[in-house]
Parts: structure tokens; C-alpha cells; sequence
């Protein structure tokens, strides 16, 4: 199962992220953490300490050239782009840790495998916009397949920037961390309306909810899509600090909200056809508006027709 936690600048949807993955590390879940904010704070969150592990968004061409496997439909890196959706041929991939892709990009912190899309360097100031490096992690999720008892967590960019590209729709729960604030609900109404009718299951996680009058206002804004809220935490400000204690000591009412995001993750059902026909119309999108002229060819073409990705279209590999 797959779940985006997004939100405002400051909302902490970063803290959320790393919390639930701990959370699920420490139930004994096979879990693995992505950062693909341009604020590259996730590895820091979950305890990390020590150089950062190496970049998915900075060897794109490594990337590709690994998930295109063997697809006659994709003759190079060259003509790959970020919505290239997997056909036959292509190398799948699972959470094994130990296969070649988790052992080149990954590293372990508080338990948790993460893994980084990488922030600006030097070379992008003035030249690149951001989705270049969060385009690998779309084309890492169109190419996985995670299996039951698996879980993915990322923590994505701050507001309404997802929409950019189809990384939005990757995820089987997206959860909009809100303050209980006009701004912060005023991002929750901005991302319901641009995903609405591309299938997004969107719920709102209160936080910084100090009383009784916090919570009445996010449930009239937010109505039934509020999943739950976190108070102040002494857990979380220590955390803050770099004193990360176990899950299991954080305050009762606040893993409460964990549990409650688990069980509506749990509860989604996955359609594996379906998740791949968004992938295809998103490619299709990106190919006419730009990629078929940047690449000189018709992407459309790299569509298999017959193909559908899942536990039955082939054995992943251990990437």
C-alpha cells in the first residue's frame, strides 16, 4: 500500500510521514520512505545522521536504463521520460532491500529504509524546475509492484506543486496534513479540487491542534474527509531535538491518530488495471504537450496495449 502525506509549508506533514513510518517499522511492516520534497528534511525526521544517501533524481539515466530492462517498446534512456509506463519487458520492482536499486540509493535510519529524490544542486539554479528529480520517483512507482503487508510512505512536495505531474495519483491514500488555520484548509480545498475525477482518496489529518475549538473548526471545513488530529507532543518537540524515542512512547491519543491512518490505508483496495490506465493517460498527456518534440518520436507508441503490472503480469525483481 502506497500513501502521500501532503500539505501546506510548515503544516508537518515532513513529521507526520516520518512518524507513520516508524510506526509501521516498529509493528514489523516491510516499509520504505521516499522524500520527494525539494525541502529534503524526511531522512533528518526519521534520525538519519551523516551524509545523506545518494540522489534517485540525480542519475536519471542509470535510472531508466534499469526499469526499461529488456522492453523493445523503449529503445533508450533517451526517449524515457518521467510518466514511461512499464510494459513487457520492463524490470518490476519489489522492497526487497537487497536488490541492486535499494542497495544503490537506500539507507536505514530509525528503522526505516528511505529513500531521496534529491534536492537543487548547483548546476539546476536558473535551469531546472523540480519535477526533473521528483520524475524519478514517478517512474520508480510505475514500476513497482508492493506487495500485501508492504508499505510506501512519501513525503511530498508542499501544496498544490503534486499536480504538476501524474505523481499524484500513485498512491492509495493521500493524507493532507492541515493546521487548524484559513490557509491550511484553504490547501485542502485547492488539492481536493484538482484532483477530483483522477480517483484520489484524500483525507486530513488535523495537527498543531491545541483544544476542543480547533477540532470543531477543522470538522466544519473538512467535514467527513477528517481522518484525525495530533496534539501537542512531547514525543515529537524531543524528536525535534534529535532525541527519537520508540513509537510505542508517544502519547496514547497521538498513536491513536497513527492507528486511524493505518486502518483507512488498509481499508483501500488497490486495481491494478485501472492504476495503470492512469499511467497511460498521463503519458499520453505529457507526450502531445511535449515530450513527442523533445525526444523526436511518438511516446505513445512505448503504451503496450496488453499489458497490465501487478503480482501476475511477472515475478519483480529484487531492485
Amino acid at each position: 500500500m502506497r500513501i502521500a502525506f501532503v500539505g501546506k509549508g510548515g503544516s508537518g506533514k515532513t513529521t507526520s510521514a516520518a512518524m507513520f513510518s516508524r510506526y509501521l517499522a516498529e509493528l514489523g511492516h516491510p516499509v520504505l520512505a521516499i522524500d520527494a520534497d525539494i525541502n529534503q528534511h524526511l531522512g533528518s525526521a526519521l534520525g538519519h545522521d551523516g551524509p545523506p544517501p545518494r540522489a534517485l533524481g540525480t542519475d536519471l539515466t542509470w535510472l531508466k536504463d534499469h526499469l526499461r530492462g529488456t522492453n523493445p517498446r523503449i529503445t533508450s534512456a533517451d526517449v524515457m521520460i518521467k510518466t514511461t509506463p512499464p510494459g513487457s519487458g520492463s524490470r518490476l520492482l519489489d522492497l526487497a532491500p537487497d536488490g541492486e536499486l535499494l542497495r544503490r540509493y537506500s539507507a536505514v535510519a530509525g528503522g526505516v529504509r528511505h529513500l531521496a529524490t534529491g534536492e537543487f544542486d548547483e548546476a539546476d539554479v536558473g535551469v531546472s524546475c523540480y519535477h526533473s528529480k521528483t520524475g524519478a520517483v514517478e517512474l520508480y512507482l510505475n514500476h513497482l509492484v508492493d506487495g500485501p503487508g508492504e508499505y510506501v510512505v512519501v513525503d511530498m512536495t508542499a501544496g498544490a506543486d503534486a499536480f504538476a505531474s501524474g505523481l499524484f495519483t500513485r498512491f492509495d491514500l493521500t493524507v493532507l496534513v492541515s493546521e487548524p488555520t484559513r490557509r491550511g484548509v484553504g490547501v485542502y480545498r485547492q488539492y481536493a479540487e484538482h484532483a477530483a475525477g483522477h480517483g484520489v482518496a484524500l483525507r486530513v489529518l488535523g495537527n498543531k491542534v491545541s483544544d476542543p475549538d480547533d477540532v470543531a473548526y477543522l470538522r466544519e471545513q473538512v467535514g467527513d474527509a477528517l481522518l484525525g488530529w495530533f496534539g501537542h507532543s512531547a514525543w515529537v518537540r524531543a524528536a525535534e531535538r534529535a532525541a527519537v524515542a520508540p513509537i510505542g512512547a508517544l502519547e496514547p491519543a497521538n498513536l491513536a491518530v497513527l492507528d486511524a491512518v493505518l486502518a483507512a490505508l488498509d481499508d483501500r483496495q488497490r486495481d491494478w488495471a485501472g492504476y495503470h490506465r492512469g499511467t497511460a493517460e498521463f503519458h499520453l498527456r505529457n507526450a502531445a504537450a511535449w515530450a513527442n518534440r523533445a525526444v523526436g518520436a511518438d511516446l505513445a507508441a512505448q503504451i503496450d496495449p496488453e499489458f497490465v503490472p501487478g503480482p501476475r503480469a511477472s515475478r519483480p525483481v529484487r531492485a
